[in-house]
């Protein structure tokens, strides 16, 4: 008995694991600027536009234009504050182009049309680590989001063992499990 107790436990924190790697490929999908696409004049700065939303190793941005009207440019930071179309990491100009992050980090991105950028057609994407936690961004952040003022997570007390294996390897082990399987979620999110 108190081997396939053991082995639930082990098994929890495998589902834990299997969990995490759900919860962690962020695949979500962007399109810049929201609903007015990637224009000239937005509705809503792009600036804030990408300050308002959280973007994670996996996801993808999505430029929409009239083909041929319009291009977005990967470039460097120092290309993006100059506006400098010279030399681009990527092109995107098939008017419905996608970008997905791969790795965490700033993207820079800026109009490849005429003197867009100069006029502010340009976006910057700050992509969240993995690792990220919410504690480093309620530090970068100016105010906290709701999920930040949930507070700790209090578990409840484990129950005494009843079958032959010692008391404090159960509650332990199922401590472990139920502690690495709310870190991972936290992590991941």
């Amino acid at each position: 008995m108190e081997f396939l107790l053991s082995q639930s436990y082990f098994f929890l924190i495998f589902l834990g694991f299997i969990m995490c790697g759900s919860f962690c490929e962020a695949n979500h999908t962007f399109y810049a600027g929201g609903e007015s696409g990637w224009v000239l004049n937005p509705s809503e700065p792009y600036s804030h536009w990408a300050e308002r939303n959280r973007f994670q190793v996996n996801d993808t941005i999505v430029f929409k234009f009239e083909l041929g009207s319009n291009s977005a440019l990967f470039v460097y930071k120092e290309d993006y504050y100059n506006c400098n179309k010279e030399d681009p990491i990527v092109i995107l100009d098939h008017g419905d182009s996608r970008f997905t992050f791969n790795g965490p980090g700033t993207f820079s991105f800026i109009s490849g049309h005429e003197d867009n950028c100069e006029k502010g057609q340009k976006l910057m994407i700050v992509v969240l680590s993995p690792n990220h936690t919410k504690a480093q961004e309620a530090q970068t952040s100016l105010s906290p989001t709701p999920a930040e003022s949930i507070g700790p997570v209090l578990l409840p007390a484990p129950t005494p063992a009843k079958s032959g294996a010692p008391a404090g390897f159960i509650s332990w082990s199922f401590s472990i499990s139920l502690m690495m399987i709310i870190t991972t979620y936290l992590l991941c999110i």
